[in-house]
């Protein structure tokens, strides 16, 4: 079943995209035409089907993911939407899809995350590491984040963070984290960089240790003995996957991190650029560009969005 969003280009409509790791890994690659880059978005439902009992209709907002993002319109299927939360902005709901529900499942499915417990965030200043923060915060437990530069540091401390380690000031934050955990160690570490090899060194008896990616470019062999000494439990968490292996938790987990929505646990991940000036807006597909390059220069934090109807039109 399919639908088509679009953002109708007024003052309180507009569409919006989401930038991640994955496009700008894709760019440069780009498969045989046609072919249309961008995964995430936001938008306004203006085509449903007429037959059956379709979620959605025309004029529902809406925010989702499917390949060709970076336009205007785009066509999805049902099962790859889901309704902008209450008092949530098209900006801000663009990059919801792939972070939020990432982040909840892997803490509270993978990790078994409990209220009380210590969480080692790495990657924290990113989409799904401020993610990871409001889901660990949200559930009682204490926030231990990993991230390097003033700006980034203070990033995660305004989404919750209790402690945040610049890594690479301090490259043994594996002491850090025993330090401040009072030689207990963290109960549960969420890693989308590939630092589980160092994290077991900081890690708690029965510990869980979640692989969530591997964006500091290294794939780590895990030595096991380690593994058996601390008890430790090594999982990984491919949100992807659960779409054809285990569809019944997927609402579960949306039902989940919606509640801590409406709770005002969890708030939007949009990065905001210093330079708040108009010409420092990433707006109009012809942004597109400016904004991957963001990206490949880590000169954000958060999730970098593009309002690509802005104007009316686009200027490409």
């Amino acid at each position: 079943m399919f639908v088509s969003p679009l953002l109708l280009p007024t003052a309180d409509q507009m569409a919006v995209v989401c930038m991640s790791v994955a496009d700008w890994i894709m760019c440069p690659q780009q498969p045989p035409l046609p072919w249309v880059g961008g995964s995430e978005f936001s938008g306004v439902v203006i085509s449903a089907p007429r037959t059956g009992s379709a979620k959605f209709k025309p004029g529902d907002g809406v925010f989702g993911a499917s390949q060709g993002a970076f336009a205007t319109k785009i066509c999805a299927k049902e099962a790859n939407l889901q309704r902008i939360p209450k008092n949530w902005s098209f900006r801000e709901a663009a990059a919801l899809y792939l972070t939020g529900p990432t982040s909840y499942a892997a803490l509270t499915l993978r990790g078994q995350l409990q209220k009380g417990e210590w969480c080692l965030v790495h990657g924290a200043a990113g989409g799904v590491g401020l993610a990871a923060i409001q889901v660990a915060k949200a559930i009682g437990a204490r926030v231990i984040a990993t991230a390097t530069t003033e700006r980034n540091i203070s990033v995660c401390k305004s989404y919750g963070a209790d402690h945040v380690i610049d890594y690479l000031k301090t490259p043994n934050w594996d002491t850090e984290v025993t330090r401040i955990t009072e030689q207990h160690g963290a109960d549960v570490v969420f890693d989308p960089v590939g630092t589980i090899s160092q994290s077991m060194k900081c890690a708690a008896f029965s510990a869980r240790l979640v692989a969530i990616g591997f964006v500091g470019g290294q794939i780590e062999s895990i030595k096991v003995n380690r593994v058996l000494l601390k008890n430790v439990s090594v999982v990984g968490l491919h949100w992807g996957a659960y779409v054809q292996n285990d569809p019944e938790t997927i609402p579960k987990v949306w039902a989940g991190l919606f509640k801590f929505i409406e709770q005002g646990k969890f708030k939007a991940t949009v990065y905001q650029p210093q330079d708040s000036s108009s010409s420092s807006r990433l707006s109009g597909l012809e942004s597109v560009g400016r904004a991957l390059k963001i990206l490949e220069d880590k000169a954000s934090w958060g999730k970098v969005v593009v309002d690509v109807t802005e104007g009316g039109s686009s200027k490409l």
